[in-house]
């Protein structure tokens, strides 16, 4: 039978990382995940995770790894030189894809961010080849080998990108960083996410935290758990975790979050998730931007 759809956590921290013994269940890393259709790979996000994640498969990277990024804020895109042993390969490589600069792409402000004073090196003295692609969020990205990815704005300073991922039937949707919206759930992204398997969600705030950081791009975990009802959505998982928050306060957040909906969990670094294929559906496809 076909391989089904995958995702596995890195990072899923926000703003900065966290660590000490109150933060080991959950993690510390700040974001990347990994998402396997079938075989194959797509990276979201280059926070610190995407150290883990490339020391964890070494040799088994394959030689194109197309990284999707939500936005370019630091704690998106600060481990991206530290992707070992991917960046250390001069036969492959690493293709970034932006969709919240206009269409533009991210080479011109991550050479700005990973050169001297602020970096000792540039991102083309490494041995493996970088290529950066720009589209708008809202079109879907088509890549050589037939692979489609939907794409959605979200609400975010400077802007962000929601990514949808079909493959076997199935579906999974990361969306981080997002500010929810008043009226809940936005009529867009209610379509975006329906019926997925999967929803990746921004809960980096308690409610009782929110109405103070408001305006600050992100959302809560109640939010999350309307917008997943609302769509018929399988599962739910919490990502974008606030540094602060411990392990002790995460597990009572998810026993509260579960007696809401069953399907629902904070995500925990290195955890997967298999959702075995399925008949697969008529595809849903948006405008298409080729590769």
């Amino acid at each position: 039978m076909e391989a089904g759809l995958t995702l596995r956590f890195w990072g899923v921290r926000g703003s900065t990382c966290a660590s000490g013994p109150d933060f080991v269940e959950f993690g510390g890393h700040t974001p990347c995940v990994e998402v396997r259709c079938g075989e194959r790979l797509f990276v979201i996000d280059a926070g610190t995770g995407i150290n883990a994640f490339g020391a964890h498969h070494r040799d088994r990277v394959p030689q194109r790894v197309d990284l999707l990024l939500s936005h370019l804020h630091l704690d998106h895109v600060g481990g991206l030189p530290f992707m070992k042993p991917a960046i250390l390969d001069p036969s492959r490589e690493i293709h970034t894809w932006c969709g919240n600069l206009d269409g533009q792409s991210a080479a011109e402000p991550l050479d700005r961010l990973f050169s001297p004073p602020l970096f000792p090196i540039t991102l083309d003295m490494f041995p493996a080849r970088f290529v950066h692609h720009g589209f708008r969020a809202g079109e879907s990205l088509t890549f050589p080998d037939g692979a489609v990815v939907d794409t959605i704005p979200l609400q975010h300073p400077q802007g962000a990108t929601g990514y949808r991922f079909r493959h076997a039937g199935r579906s999974a949707c990361y969306i981080s960083d997002l500010e929810h919206s008043e009226p809940w759930p936005d009529p867009a992204l209610l379509d975006f996410v329906r019926g997925a398997d999967l929803v990746v969600y921004d809960g980096m705030f308690t409610q009782g935290e929110y109405p103070s950081c408001r305006g600050w791009g992100h959302s809560t975990w109640q939010k999350g758990v309307e917008l997943c009802q609302a769509g018929g959505v399988g599962k739910l998982a919490i990502v974008h975790l606030y540094p602060q928050h411990t392990d002790s306060l995460l597990r009572d957040l998810e026993v509260q979050m579960q007696g809401q909906m069953p399907g629902a969990f904070v995500a925990r670094e290195r955890q997967e998730i298999t959702f075995a294929a399925v008949a697969e559906a008529s595809p849903r496809r948006r405008v298409a931007q080729v590769a």
